[in-house]
């Protein structure tokens, strides 16, 4: 799975819990892969000059994860920003128990971006951890 999404997002605290490492923060700078998990830098969706590192990025993986924050008041995905992948393509709405989130709207983000299953999680409580787990790992 690779992880696209906006810095501060979540994703590489999705990828610590996923991988039970232990939780800390630091800038990814780069693509870094991580127990077959591609945790991609903030910037590669922020700046479209960054879009094709993606594509490539994305080609030997089997799920493409787009990463919501929902105390994000703005959509970073074009809509069907998912057609550029042409494979399997899951949203993925983080920090679910903060107050100031706004599920609804972040849902309405990824549906238009083109995703069409969404998960909503809390990488600090763990809410939604297990249902992620099981789609990825099919268990």
């Amino acid at each position: 799975m690779i992880l696209i999404g906006r810095t501060h997002s979540g994703k590489t605290t999705l990828i610590q819990v996923l991988n039970k490492s232990l939780m800390k923060y630091k800038k990814t700078q780069t693509i870094e892969y991580h127990n077959n998990i591609l945790d991609t830098p903030g910037e590669y969706i922020e700046n479209r000059r960054f879009y094709n590192a993606l594509i490539i990025s994305s080609f030997d993986c089997d799920v493409i994860g787009l990463v919501q924050d929902c105390t994000d008041c703005s959509c970073i995905f074009p809509p069907n920003f998912v057609s550029m992948f042409n494979k399997e393509v899951i949203g993925i709405i983080t920090k679910i128990d903060c107050k100031e989130g706004n599920i609804k709207y972040a849902e309405k983000c990824l549906h238009s971006a083109g995703v069409s299953k969404v998960f909503k999680i809390s990488s600090i409580k763990g809410y939604g951890i297990e249902n992620i787990k099981k789609y990825l790992y099919r268990e």
